[in-house]
């Protein structure tokens, strides 16, 4: 069978063969036969999948088909939508003073003019983005909103896809007469953005297959995803570019049809039964917009709802379409078929010629009337007349008789929504929230972080080069520090350097997630993972490259400064580096996820490591600084690994700073010959009763550590609570998750 399936794709060169293979109808020959409709994807896959299981004795038990497929398959799904109205606030144009009043007395004339809706102020004004638009989608048949820019397509689509909040949207939106809740329609949906929002250095085979890990359950096998992911290649007509990575600006991939092809298919990877697009045809030629429209048209046969927004299709693409909603200004001017359209404007008083298109002639004709004294009302008026005259001539019984429940059990026994739904009418919830458990979806999110990594090398070697390069000018600046007063002020430079060097190569994190931010809101949208299986593969995916930065910094620089401690002494000052590390990463993750902008996250980044240095205690000591900013000294992520190496270097009352007459040194009395210095030195020895002779040790590392105020923590209690930073931040980063990607219009 699979060799069947392989020499048919390969033989044919007809574009609908293109997308949809003689196997595969091969295959479907005894669904089709008996059916008369298209077999789902679901099937096709089924039924592949039993014949590998006959021929390699698999004895896992097959798909169950609960529903008799003998039987003619009824139109199960009819998505109905009345009166939906979203209106919003926009600020008014102020007035301009003085002589420019005259100027523009018109223009505040005419919008003077208009009845101030009810909600408006001196400031804002409510903008109706939708006007009592209703209507319906059927499974098996393509709805397309046509409309000019600023029509309200987009906005319309929203609506449909819940992606407006509930206390903004009047009206409502019914699956088979009964209101779809917010979860359910997550579930057995998919929406695909008009911007195509990918990885770029994966293939187009990962990206479906990474697709199929989230969306698919994880009681399917791997090699049933395998084969779901190849079936789906074939039904793009992705087979040449399998093997092509997606690419971008830098790197050249897949073509733009391709790429659109590409992000419909992530979303239809689980075989939803409702699928919203938002411009799929937008910056494509006509032959690769045609050939999308076609793979659209092939998965409503499949039985899914299709819905999309167009600004103006091409004569071959309006074939393919079976329902058409115009809307002008957010208010609906035809809804119907496109073959109804020259009978419409034929009694409008507007007859289509032929020869013409007929779309590009509907849309000529609103912007007209748009431009006209009386706008497009006259034609919103005629549209809602021709709608109660059609339903009064086309009223017949629906042929549905299933309710919602009964209907998604249906599709899901034809091989429908594979995300873990059952077929238990009775149970509550028909269809999980997430397909897959906490640690796959970690375990998927990981794998695809490191392969985007690797495919990405430079970006992790840049980060390297530059704390070695940081280290190694160190090294050399502060080469083998002796222990005199001199060297004790040069320890207390490097570190405080050191430390915010750490800080400061961390905020590379920064567009990492900000370049995935978008990828992320359409993938947690439709419910593909876990916000907080995000949040800690992301933190996973980063610890070793945290830990092997830390170590390349601390073998640089440790024994060539000539710091103390030992091998000991070594370990502690890896742990903290990688603690800095650790909590500075955090640091700029979390910033990323409540920053929008790039440019915007560097400026706050730099100036908040600023003023974290400026209160760490290098350049004033805790007991000097002010008491109304001595809680930002405690805020300070610097602060805690400075004093940590601090006493990792100093605690060590044995180990002598200051000898006899290096008491001078710092002083304007460091510039007297050494015998002066011994003479004054027995001077204060007689004045003080105490014996000080040249050798005698004045200041400890303890000593140093008093003075700088470094007292009240131990130098592990500083690592673990660098580390706690570190936590709190990744903590907050999940939270802003939560709260900044509703992805929903207010």
């Amino acid at each position: 069978m699979s060799r069947i399936l392989a020499e048919n794709i390969s033989s044919d060169n007809d574009i609908s063969s293109q997308f949809f293979p003689h196997s595969m109808e091969l295959i479907a020959g005894e669904f089709s036969t008996v059916t008369g409709a298209s077999p789902t994807l679901g099937q096709l896959l089924k039924h592949v999948g039993d014949v590998r299981k006959e021929a390699n004795g698999d004895e896992t038990p097959v798909h169950e088909i609960l529903v008799d497929i003998t039987e003619p398959r009824l139109m199960p799904f009819v998505l109905s939508f009345n009166n939906l109205t979203y209106s919003i606030k926009v600020r008014r144009k102020m007035p301009l003073p003085g002589f420019f009043r005259r100027r523009d007395k018109s223009a505040a004339a005419t919008a003077g003019a208009g009845n101030p809706l009810a909600g408006d102020s001196f400031f804002t004004r409510t903008k109706t983005l939708l006007n009592d638009i209703s209507g319906e989608a059927r499974d098996g048949e393509i709805l397309a909103v046509l409309g000019a820019s600023g029509s309200g397509k987009s906005t319309l689509i929203d609506a449909l896809a819940n992606r407006i909040a509930k206390g903004s949207l009047k009206g409502n939106v019914t699956l088979n007469s009964e209101v779809l809740e917010s979860r359910m329609l997550k579930v057995i949906s998919a929406y695909v953005m008009q911007d195509d929002l990918l990885f770029p250095m994966l293939t187009v085979e990962e990206t479906l297959m990474f697709a199929a890990e989230f969306r698919l359950p994880r009681t399917l096998s791997k090699s049933k995803k395998k084969m779901r992911v190849q079936a789906l290649i074939d039904q793009l007509g992705l087979r040449n570019a399998a093997k092509t990575v997606i690419g971008d600006e830098g790197h050249r991939g897949v073509s733009g049809g391709e790429r659109r092809r590409v992000s419909i298919g992530i979303d239809i990877i689980h075989d939803p039964i409702i699928l919203f697009l938002d411009e799929p045809t937008s910056g494509l030629d006509s032959t690769s917009a045609f050939m999308v429209v076609k793979v659209l048209q092939r998965i409503a046969q499949s039985g899914s709802i299709v819905i999309m927004s167009v600004h103006q299709p091409s004569y071959r693409i309006l074939g393919l379409l079976d329902r058409l909603i115009f809307l002008s200004r957010g208010q609906t001017v035809y809804s119907g078929s496109p073959t109804s359209l020259p009978l419409y404007f034929s009694e409008f008083g507007h007859p289509i010629p032929e020869n013409e298109n007929r779309t590009e002639f509907a849309l000529d004709l609103i912007r007209e009337l748009e431009g006209s004294p009386g706008g497009t009302k006259s034609l919103v008026e005629f549209n809602k007349s021709w709608q109660s005259m059609k339903h009064t001539r086309d009223s017949e019984p629906d042929r549905l008789g299933l309710s919602l429940k009964e209907a998604i059990s249906a599709s899901i026994s034809r091989g429908k929504l594979v995300s873990g739904a059952t077929n238990d009418v009775s149970s509550t919830s028909m269809v999980p929230r997430f397909a897959n458990p906490f640690w796959k979806e970690m375990v998927v999110l990981s794998n695809r972080s490191i392969l985007n990594s690797r495919r990405m090398p430079e970006l992790f070697g840049i980060r390297l080069g530059a704390v070695l390069v940081t280290g190694f000018i160190l090294a050399t600046v502060y080469w083998q520090l002796d222990n005199s007063p001199k060297g004790v002020q040069e320890r207390l430079g490097f570190f405080a350097f050191a430390m915010s060097t750490t800080f400061y190569t961390c905020a590379d994190a920064l567009p990492v997630f900000l370049q995935e931010r978008y990828i992320f809101m359409r993938e947690t949208a439709y419910n593909a993972y876990r916000r907080l299986s995000y949040v800690i593969s992301n933190a996973l995916v980063a610890l070793p490259g945290l830990i092997f930065l830390s170590f390349a910094f601390a073998a640089t620089t440790f024994w060539a400064v000539g710091l103390d401690g030992g091998f000991s002494g070594f370990l502690f000052y890896f742990l903290i580096m990688f603690a800095s590390f650790w909590s500075g990463s955090s640091f700029v993750t979390f910033l990323s996820g409540v920053v929008p902008h790039v440019m915007l996250g560097y400026t706050i980044v730099v100036a908040i490591l600023a003023y974290f240095l400026l209160f760490s205690g290098f350049f004033i000591n805790r007991d000097r600084i002010p008491a109304y900013w001595i809680w930002f000294h405690y805020l300070s992520l610097v602060k805690y690994p400075y004093e940590a190496v601090l006493q990792n270097e100093f605690d060590n009352p044995t180990k002598c700073f200051v000898r006899g007459i290096q008491i001078f040194d710092n002083t304007p009395l460091g510039a007297v010959p050494d015998p002066m210095k011994v003479r004054l030195l027995q001077s204060l020895s007689n004045t003080l009763g105490v014996r000080i002779t040249s050798s005698t040790c004045l200041t400890t590392g303890v000593d140093i550590l008093k003075q700088d105020g470094i007292t009240d923590l131990s130098n592990w209690n500083c690592l673990w609570i660098t580390v706690a930073w570190g936590f709190l931040f990744r903590i907050l980063f999940y939270f802003s998750l939560l709260l900044g990607s509703k992805n929903k219009r207010t």
